[in-house]
């Protein structure tokens, strides 16, 4: 199987694996005991609080959550005043709004263009003086671009509004401005586990509780947290610290290929220029996508968000930049990066090229 989900999910790193073993094996004390093992634990995760830190801006703090969807909750139900997002956001931002907006929270939807961008001009006139919560994605997880997220920032922060980033696709890969006041990041993107995320508040930022029940976490998230994902998730971020310039030179690599194979015919859906490249959303006229995975069925690839499949609808991202119903479902998303070797890239590239070609073989032999 030759896997090309990495926005879904990445693979776990073996080093983070191997950080998790001894406390699923012996380390079993809850770290928020007092007595020796607990303690223990308790340092096992602070050492981990600490590497994941090193990805984050200065001057705040870390508190772990189950994931990314967590935080991001927890970080817009905490918060008050009315709400600005984007529409191109994940579910766990545009679903938490909208359940907002029913409870009597104003909130704005931001539109983009067809490169999947916010207008920064219409940016400014939806965020003025009352707006509580700016909320946007540093790199889009269907499309992978990144929106100007220090831009953002510096709007909300003249409207007297908080400026929450969702950094899970970004976080290690591309650079966190210094102006967000809380970034939500989750490990299992970044070759971590699953089941373990966090939320960084900058100091002075004060949030409602979104669990009740002992507020074990600095920040008063309730609960007992897993020493051995939180190990994992630290060691995932520093191997993203120190393996940044070669896991980023990969990338590259990769992306320039399938520039140079995928020809003309297949199209990049969003911006080529504001985009991480690790990413490649693009689609191809006619295409049956639920066929081509069939065809392709030992290569691991989206036909869009794996938040979103088994829904039965398209794409929200890609109807948001203008695609049509149609557009959006001849569309395939590429995910890759570290452990995605040049062989199996190459090999993946073809086989797809192949079997759509083959499609519209057949659609023009039953056309004739």
């Amino acid at each position: 199987m030759i896997y090309l989900d990495y926005q879904a999910t990445t693979p776990l790193a073996p080093e983070a694996l191997e950080a998790m073993l001894p406390w699923l094996r012996e380390g079993h004390a809850n770290p928020h005991a007092a007595h020796a093992p607990g303690r223990a634990a308790k340092a096992a995760v602070e050492v981990a609080r600490d590497r994941v830190a090193t990805l984050l801006p200065s001057g705040g703090a870390i508190g772990f959550t189950s994931g990314a969807t967590e935080a991001l909750n927890w970080a817009i139900k905490g918060t008050d005043g009315p709400i600005v997002t984007i529409a191109t956001e994940h579910a766990a931002v545009l679903d938490t709004a909208e359940a907002l907006r029913r409870a009597g929270r104003a909130v704005t939807i931001l539109p983009v263009g067809r490169d999947g961008l916010i207008d920064l001009a219409e940016a400014a006139r939806a965020i003025g003086p009352g707006t509580g919560l700016v909320a946007a994605m540093l790199v889009n997880n269907e499309i992978g671009v990144i929106q100007p997220m220090g831009e953002l920032a510096a709007l909300a922060h003249a409207a007297g509004a908080l400026l929450l980033c969702d950094a899970v696709q970004g976080y290690g890969r591309v650079p966190i401005p210094e102006g967000c006041d809380m970034i939500a990041v989750s490990a299992h993107k970044i070759h971590g586990p699953k089941g373990v995320g966090a939320l960084w508040v900058r100091d002075g930022v004060a949030l409602a509780p979104l669990l009740h029940g002992g507020g074990q976490e600095g920040l008063g998230r309730s609960g007992t947290l897993s020493p051995a994902l939180c190990a994992g998730f630290g060691v995932a971020a520093q191997l993203m610290h120190a393996r940044a310039a070669i896991d980023c030179a990969h990338v590259e690599q990769l992306f320039g290929i399938a520039r140079q194979q995928f020809g003309p015919g297949w199209t990049i859906n969003g911006s080529t220029a504001h985009r991480y490249h690790g990413n490649l959303n693009i689609r191809r006229d006619g295409l049956d996508v639920a066929r081509l995975m069939s065809d392709c069925r030992d290569i691991a690839f989206s036909a869009g968000s794996a938040c979103a499949s088994g829904s039965g609808r398209s794409s929200h991202v890609l109807r948001a930049i203008g695609l049509s119903e149609q557009q959006a479902r001849s569309s395939i998303r590429l995910g890759f990066g570290r452990y995605t070797s040049e062989e199996d890239w190459v090999t993946a590239i073809d086989r797809i090229k192949k079997a759509a070609a083959a499609q519209e073989m057949i659609a023009q032999e039953r056309g004739a």
